[in-house]
Protein backbone atom coordinates (compact mmCIF):
# COMPACT_ATOMS: atom_id res chain seq x y z
CA UNK A 1 0.00 0.00 0.00
CA UNK A 2 1.81 2.97 -1.22
CA UNK A 3 1.19 7.07 -0.82
CA UNK A 4 2.83 9.10 -3.35
CA UNK A 5 5.88 6.88 -3.18
CA UNK A 6 5.70 6.00 0.88
CA UNK A 7 4.83 2.38 2.06
CA UNK A 8 2.18 2.89 4.27
CA UNK A 9 2.70 0.11 6.11
CA UNK A 10 6.17 -0.11 6.28
CA UNK A 11 5.19 3.21 8.00
CA UNK A 12 3.08 1.82 10.38
CA UNK A 13 5.48 -0.78 11.32
CA UNK A 14 8.10 2.26 11.82
CA UNK A 15 5.78 3.61 14.41
CA UNK A 16 4.85 0.58 16.27
CA UNK A 17 9.00 -0.34 16.69
CA UNK A 18 9.89 3.19 17.43
CA UNK A 19 7.08 3.34 20.17
CA UNK A 20 8.95 -0.16 21.06
CA UNK A 21 11.72 1.29 21.63
CA UNK A 22 10.74 4.25 23.56
CA UNK A 23 9.31 2.11 25.81
CA UNK A 24 12.45 -0.35 26.64
CA UNK A 25 15.07 2.98 26.44
CA UNK A 26 13.02 5.05 29.35
CA UNK A 27 12.02 1.68 30.88
CA UNK A 28 15.80 1.19 31.30
CA UNK A 29 16.56 4.89 31.75
CA UNK A 30 13.33 5.86 33.50
CA UNK A 31 15.07 6.72 36.65
CA UNK A 32 17.59 8.55 35.45
CA UNK A 33 15.72 10.57 32.98
CA UNK A 34 13.10 11.47 36.00
CA UNK A 35 16.59 12.30 37.88
CA UNK A 36 17.86 14.75 35.22
CA UNK A 37 13.97 15.87 34.39
CA UNK A 38 13.90 16.83 38.28
CA UNK A 39 10.10 14.65 37.60
CA UNK A 40 8.56 12.34 40.38
CA UNK A 41 7.30 9.08 39.57
CA UNK A 42 3.26 10.29 40.09
CA UNK A 43 4.17 12.83 37.58
CA UNK A 44 5.54 10.82 34.74
CA UNK A 45 2.96 8.40 34.96
CA UNK A 46 1.31 8.76 31.56
CA UNK A 47 -2.50 8.73 30.93
CA UNK A 48 -3.82 6.84 27.90
CA UNK A 49 -4.56 10.01 26.35
CA UNK A 50 -1.15 10.37 27.01
CA UNK A 51 0.16 7.65 25.24
CA UNK A 52 -2.34 7.69 22.18
CA UNK A 53 -0.63 11.00 21.68
CA UNK A 54 2.67 10.08 21.62
CA UNK A 55 1.46 6.82 19.10
CA UNK A 56 0.22 9.15 16.70
CA UNK A 57 3.14 11.11 16.73
CA UNK A 58 5.39 8.59 16.31
CA UNK A 59 3.23 7.49 13.31
CA UNK A 60 3.20 10.99 11.65
CA UNK A 61 7.02 10.86 12.38
CA UNK A 62 7.00 7.65 10.61
CA UNK A 63 5.39 9.12 7.69
CA UNK A 64 7.21 12.61 7.45
CA UNK A 65 10.44 10.52 7.48
CA UNK A 66 9.19 7.86 4.99
CA UNK A 67 9.34 10.94 2.66
CA UNK A 68 12.76 11.91 3.43
CA UNK A 69 14.34 8.81 3.12
CA UNK A 70 12.18 8.14 -0.15
CA UNK A 71 13.57 11.71 -1.35
CA UNK A 72 17.09 10.26 -1.04
CA UNK A 73 16.85 8.64 -4.36
CA UNK A 74 16.88 5.01 -2.50
CA UNK A 75 14.63 3.19 0.13
CA UNK A 76 16.84 0.49 1.40
CA UNK A 77 18.53 -0.25 4.98
CA UNK A 78 21.09 2.00 3.99
CA UNK A 79 19.57 4.70 3.22
CA UNK A 80 17.21 4.60 6.70
CA UNK A 81 20.31 4.40 8.64
CA UNK A 82 22.25 7.00 6.94
CA UNK A 83 18.98 9.48 7.02
CA UNK A 84 18.40 8.49 10.49
CA UNK A 85 22.03 9.54 11.57
CA UNK A 86 21.97 12.89 9.60
CA UNK A 87 18.26 13.99 10.78
CA UNK A 88 19.21 12.26 14.63
CA UNK A 89 22.08 14.47 14.84
CA UNK A 90 22.11 17.29 12.54
CA UNK A 91 18.55 18.43 13.23
CA UNK A 92 16.86 16.18 16.20
CA UNK A 93 20.23 16.63 18.95
CA UNK A 94 21.20 20.16 17.71
CA UNK A 95 17.52 21.34 18.90
CA UNK A 96 17.66 19.48 22.41
CA UNK A 97 21.27 20.69 22.94
CA UNK A 98 19.80 24.19 22.59
CA UNK A 99 16.69 24.24 24.17
CA UNK A 100 18.44 22.07 27.17
CA UNK A 101 20.91 24.91 27.66
CA UNK A 102 18.54 27.56 27.46
CA UNK A 103 16.29 25.61 29.85
CA UNK A 104 19.16 25.30 32.44
CA UNK A 105 18.58 21.22 32.24
CA UNK A 106 21.62 18.86 32.81
CA UNK A 107 23.47 17.29 29.73
CA UNK A 108 22.67 13.90 31.23
CA UNK A 109 18.59 14.94 29.96
CA UNK A 110 20.02 15.62 26.63
CA UNK A 111 21.76 12.58 26.21
CA UNK A 112 18.70 10.57 27.80
CA UNK A 113 16.36 11.87 25.67
CA UNK A 114 18.80 12.87 22.17
CA UNK A 115 19.77 9.33 22.39
CA UNK A 116 16.06 8.04 22.76
CA UNK A 117 15.34 10.37 19.32
CA UNK A 118 18.04 9.08 17.63
CA UNK A 119 17.25 5.65 18.45
CA UNK A 120 13.43 5.90 17.07
CA UNK A 121 14.96 7.51 13.96
CA UNK A 122 17.51 4.70 13.93
CA UNK A 123 14.23 2.03 14.03
CA UNK A 124 12.25 4.15 11.98
CA UNK A 125 15.07 4.00 9.63
CA UNK A 126 15.62 0.29 9.41
CA UNK A 127 12.02 -1.07 8.94
CA UNK A 128 11.08 1.85 6.52
CA UNK A 129 14.02 0.82 4.76
CA UNK A 130 14.19 -2.69 5.17
CA UNK A 131 9.86 -2.77 3.78
CA UNK A 132 9.95 -0.34 1.17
Amino acid sequence: MMFDGVNLIAVAAAAVGSFIFGSVWYGVLGKAWMKAASLSEEQTRPDPVTLIIAFVCQLIMAFVFAGIIYHTGETNIRAGIISALMVGFGIVLTSQIVNHRFQGRPWSLTFIDGGHWLGVLLVQGIVIGWLS
